[in-house]
Formats: C-alpha cells, sequence, structure tokens
C-alpha cells in the first residue's frame, strides 16, 4: 500500500500539494475549513505571469506551473487563455526599459512592438501618446472562482483525491491532526493555508520573516457583442513592480520620475492591470498594503486611483464595475519567495507565496514534493 498524506487547505497552494502527491501514488486527503475556497486563490486576476520572475530559478518554476496548470485545466475542461501580455509604454523613460528587457532575456518569448502593433494587437489599448510596448508569450489567464472550484473535482478523478470540507484543524501531531473529537492520520502532513500555519503553529509563525498583503480590486461587466482585449494589459507602473524587470539598467531612472509623479500610487502599492476571463469580464486591480492586521473596509479612493490610471493605457467598450473586493495573502519580508517549513518530523509547511502564487505554486509544491525543492 502506497504513503498517505493529509494537506490543510483547499487554496491555490493545497491543490498543486494535492496534485503532487497524487501524482506521485500518495492516497490523498485534503482537510478544509470551509465549504469552498473562498481566500485569496480566488480573489486575483487569474494571472499565470512568468514575466513577473527573474530568470534563472524563478522562471523556470513559473513555466514548470504553467505545464501543470494546462495538464489539469485541460483534464478538468476547465476554461484557460494563453494571450501573453503587453506593458504599454507612454514615455520614452518607459520604452527604454522595455528595450533593455528584450536585449537582456535569454530565454522569455519576448518582443518590442511599435505603436500600431501594438493596437493591432489589442483594441484596447488607448492610442494616445502610445510609443510601443512589451509583448510576452508566456501569460496565460484561468478564471481563479472557477478554477480553483473546479480542480478538486479533476483531483479526485484523476488521482481519487478525497476532500473533506467545512472542517478547521485545530491540532497537528503526527502522524494526526484533529478538528475537535475528529482526528485523522497520515504518514505526512502538509500544512498550506496561511490562516492555518498561524493558528497551528503560531510561535513559529510570528518568528518567521512573514507579514501580509492587503490588495483591492474590481471587475467590470462581461464586454458587449463578445469583445477581447486579446493579452493582459499594464501600465507602465508594473515595469517597477515585478522582479522579472530589474535586469533593466535604465529601471532606477524610471523609478525616480515615478516617485516624483505617483508619490501617492506608490504609497499605496499600486499598479495597474486587466485581465478578461472566459465569461468577457474584466479583472482590474491592485494596490498593496502591508501589516498584520487590516482595516476591513475597502477605500474608495484607491479603486479610483486605480481606475484613474487604467483610462492612461486602456479603455473598453463597457467601463461598468460590478464588483470590488479585496484578498489578504502571507507575504514574505526578506526577499525571499516563499517559506517551505518542517516543524516536526513528518510535517511540511508551505507558505508566504505573496502574489505569485497562481503563477508558482504548481511548479514549487512539485519540487517540494519531488525532493528537487532549493
Amino acid at each position: 500500500m502506497g504513503k498517505s498524506a493529509i494537506v490543510i487547505g483547499a487554496g491555490i497552494v493545497g491543490l498543486a500539494t494535492a496534485r503532487a502527491l497524487g501524482a506521485r501514488g500518495y492516497q490523498v486527503t485534503v482537510i478544509e475549513r470551509s465549504s469552498k475556497a473562498v481566500g485569496a486563490s480566488i480573489r486575483n486576476f487569474g494571472m499565470v505571469w512568468p514575466i513577473g520572475q527573474p530568470e534563472g530559478k524563478m522562471y523556470e518554476r513559473a513555466l514548470k506551473a504553467k505545464s501543470i496548470w494546462k495538464e489539469v485545466l485541460t483534464g478538468g475542461k476547465l476554461w484557460f487563455h494563453e494571450g501573453g501580455s503587453l506593458h504599454m509604454a507612454y514615455h520614452q523613460d518607459e520604452l527604454n526599459v522595455v528595450k533593455e528587457i528584450v536585449e537582456v532575456s535569454d530565454k522569455r518569448p519576448v518582443r518590442v512592438l511599435s505603436a500600431q502593433e501594438t493596437l493591432n494587437m489589442s483594441p484596447a489599448v488607448n492610442a494616445n501618446g502610445l510609443l510601443g510596448s512589451l509583448f510576452c508569450e508566456d501569460e496565460m489567464i484561468v478564471d481563479p472562482r472557477q478554477a480553483i472550484a473546479g480542480i478538486p473535482a479533476y483531483l479526485t478523478e484523476k488521482y481519487g483525491v478525497d476532500f473533506i470540507w467545512d472542517t478547521a484543524i485545530s491540532e497537528v501531531d503526527h502522524p494526526t491532526v484533529r478538528s475537535g473529537a475528529k482526528q485523522w492520520a497520515a504518514d505526512e502532513i502538509f500544512v498550506c493555508s496561511g490562516a492555518d500555519f498561524e493558528t497551528l503553529y503560531p510561535e513559529l509563525f510570528s518568528s518567521s520573516p512573514l507579514t501580509k498583503c492587503k490588495l483591492q480590486m474590481l471587475r467590470l461587466e462581461a464586454q458587449p457583442d463578445n469583445w477581447k482585449i486579446g493579452p493582459s494589459l499594464c501600465g507602465g507602473l508594473s515595469l517597477i513592480h515585478y522582479d522579472g524587470f530589474k535586469a533593466a539598467p535604465s529601471l532606477e531612472i524610471l523609478k525616480a520620475r515615478y516617485k516624483e509623479e505617483y508619490a501617492e500610487y506608490l504609497k499605496w502599492g499600486i499598479h495597474v492591470m486587466a485581465s478578461q476571463n472566459g465569461l468577457g469580464e474584466i479583472t482590474v486591480g491592485d494596490s498593496h498594503e502591508y501589516a498584520l492586521t487590516f482595516d476591513p473596509f475597502d477605500r474608495e479612493f484607491i479603486n479610483t486611483m486605480i481606475l484613474d490610471y487604467l483610462a492612461t493605457f486602456a479603455q473598453f467598450k463597457s467601463p461598468k464595475v460590478f464588483e470590488t473586493w479585496h484578498g489578504i495573502y502571507p507575504k514574505m519580508t526578506n526577499g525571499n519567495t516563499e517559506i517551505v517549513l518542517k516543524p516536526e518530523g513528518g510535517v511540511t509547511i508551505i507558505n508566504g507565496l505573496g502574489g505569485a502564487g497562481m503563477t508558482l505554486s504548481f511548479g514549487l509544491c512539485d519540487q517540494v514534493i519531488g525532493g528537487t525543492y532549493q
């Protein structure tokens, strides 16, 4: 009989861990405190975003994750779109960074587009003052609400994964996990939820280099006449947000201008992107506030700032906002991209992927379970 494993949490990290275990012959049980995943895993763009990762280990992990995403989504008959990404440039310093990224990229499928080529790529791009753009073929969009809800059925069918819902684990004492009077046992236990890490190992959580990030997002209604924006769209502020762009020699020059012209945006960690799901709806965001505890109320002025900046590089057939929300995810404070801990024999904690959970989880968890993580 093969080994058994319990995974605590049915968000993207938990699902990725369950898939990696199931693919290696484990008998897997996933235990989730809610009736369905309702945390950060469904409160995002649905962007699988290799362009945001620096070349080398992290970029390769993102590509591995994307390949697993495609396997899982295809097997589960779930929607995805490989449309790539466009980063628009309206100032020379932005265009300089775009050109430098292409020059220093070794393996990425990136190229500089002229203004007209950019407009040909997407009807949603604002033509006013456009100098050109960076186009990358790597990026893929999933619908996080649909995907995170649909993957459990695929994992059950494909690998026999058992899901237990509405059950909050209150104690881990390997090989046993407990929820009140109920208990389960397995050879290996994986804690794959930010909230559960904090609850089950409070001292370890408080001593780890972790904080939390609150982000605000919006969704525009399904566009009329099946109108499509093509690639995911980004403004210049995204160029200074992602580590994947740090290789551009003139990035600091761009940052210096933004610090003067967009000081309020940087204060609230705002950079603006737009992606379109299979229903034709457009997800827009976001902001970044860091703390351990947040005001539960969203700030309307942040949403207004996001929409104002969005208008500088994109325009849609229907700009009507019909949903707003915020998400909270764990974030490393020491510059690392994740934290993998073994608090006791047979127990592994996987946490701290920050805003790259959708991009990296499938790759990271496959490496952790496969023994190639470093």
